[in-house]
């Protein structure tokens, strides 16, 4: 009975919710409007010529079994590290280089076709959704707060922070570990190879229907990504409006001044609890100190706002991939990235001393952004192989030791 209860509580809350913005959109239709614009045009001009190759590339990969290959060859570091297969690898990188929602997407289609499991996907959404590169030192450091010099100290905050979850959520889940087992006469190579083999004969697909099959489908989930982007951008104005965000002003005030952070902040959280790029924006023209600022801007961007995470919740929707576990791993990344961000600040006291070059640029050009992240990812990929063969001969020359020493 209690259980309907809230059940019911929930579903009118939700309903009277959406129907007051509903309302609230018809009072106030130029301010909707606006907001409208100026997400279609963070999708037109940003999201979709940035991700599009990845999803396509991504797709096409999966189809020719490449990633099962790198999944082989990086089972010996990503297993003991984060309790995933080695193909959370490929996620991961094109995550970080990429950016939200990169990592929900290929985790959705590596459930979808059976290289992780549940609890796995759930491992892998908990660490892999970070923020790209170029946002934090360009759109951020540069664009935002005018200190080109922040850009290490928001990154090495946000991807520490990040990995720190991912070990957390190693122990996340009770499954038994499925790691192939290692043996001398099937050597790594061999045995990514065999993979690579297995996994494009069971696709099967020609490559030219390979290649409309990715188009379609990456057009399809960006446009709906798209959809999400314009939808927060509206929802965030009309709150601001109708005075929504004013009333919650004190509570999340209160909540900044116990962790020690000035209240005037209070509103750029809540715009970044919404939409990352509002509540970056908003933090960084605060008139708090900029250590506080930085602090909040680093929770914000490892949040990555309610428009990221409905976003990943429609790629995910038809696995069986919960989504409490998600959420709980965005409010562990915010926390840490904020002390790490913290600990980090003694390199940024001599920032505020140096001459600001604020020129809020949103629009950086894609080729360059879509070079830099295509760089990125291979460096990455050949990174996380260099150190997973390091595992994988460090473990193999102690079982093959333990064996000689067992038959003297």
């Amino acid at each position: 009975m209690k259980l309907l209860f809230l059940h019911r509580g929930g579903l009118f809350f939700t309903a009277g919710l959406f129907t007051l913005l509903t309302i609230s959109l018809a009072v106030f239709p130029q301010e909707g409007l606006e907001a409208a614009r100026e997400g279609l045009k963070i999708f037109w001009e940003i999201v979709l010529p940035s991700l599009l190759p990845f999803f396509v590339l991504s797709e096409i990969l999966l189809g020719l079994g490449v990633v099962h290959f790198f999944g082989v060859l990086l089972e010996p570091l990503m297993r003991p590290v984060f309790n995933v297969p080695g193909a959370g690898a490929f996620a991961l990188s094109m995550g970080l280089v990429a950016g939200y929602p990169m990592d929900a997407v290929i985790t959705g289609k590596f459930r979808r076709r059976g290289l992780c499991t549940k609890i796995e996907g759930e491992r892998l959404l908990a660490f892999t959704n970070t923020a790209d590169p170029l946002f934090m030192f360009g759109a951020v450091a540069v664009g935002m707060f005018g200190y080109p010099q922040l850009g290490m100290t928001i990154a090495v905050a946000h991807y520490l922070a990040a990995f720190s979850v991912g070990f957390i959520f190693r122990f996340y889940g009770q499954e038994p570990q499925k790691a192939e087992p290692e043996s001398r006469e099937s050597g790594l190579f061999r045995r990514a190879v065999q993979k690579l083999y297995q996994a494009r004969m069971e696709d099967n697909r020609p490559l030219g229907q390979l290649l409309g099959d990715a188009v379609k489908e990456s057009i399809g989930t960006l446009f709906m990504i798209g959809g999400f982007i314009v939808l927060f951008s509206v929802l965030s104005r009309v709150m601001e409006e109708i005075g929504l965000f004013q009333a919650l002003l004190p509570a999340v005030g209160g909540v900044l001044n116990l962790f020690g952070l000035e209240p005037v902040l209070a509103g750029a959280l809540l715009k970044g609890i919404m939409e990352i790029d509002l509540g970056v924006m908003a933090t960084a023209q605060a008139t708090a100190t900029l250590d506080h600022r930085l602090i909040v801007a680093g929770v914000i961007i490892a949040w990555s706002g309610l428009s990221v995470h409905g976003q990943v919740i429609s790629v995910i929707h038809d696995t069986d991939i919960r989504i409490l576990p998600y959420f709980i791993a965005r409010v562990c990344h915010g926390l840490l990235a904020g002390f790490y961000t913290f600990l980090f600040l003694g390199t940024v006291k001599t920032v505020a001393t140096l001459p600001s070059t604020r020129a809020f640029i949103p629009f950086l050009p894609v080729l360059k952004r879509w070079q830099l992240s295509t760089t990125g990812f291979f460096l990455l990929l050949g990174m996380l192989i260099f150190l997973a063969l390091l595992f994988y001969l460090g473990r193999r020359y102690r079982l093959v030791r333990t064996l000689d020493s067992a038959a003297k």
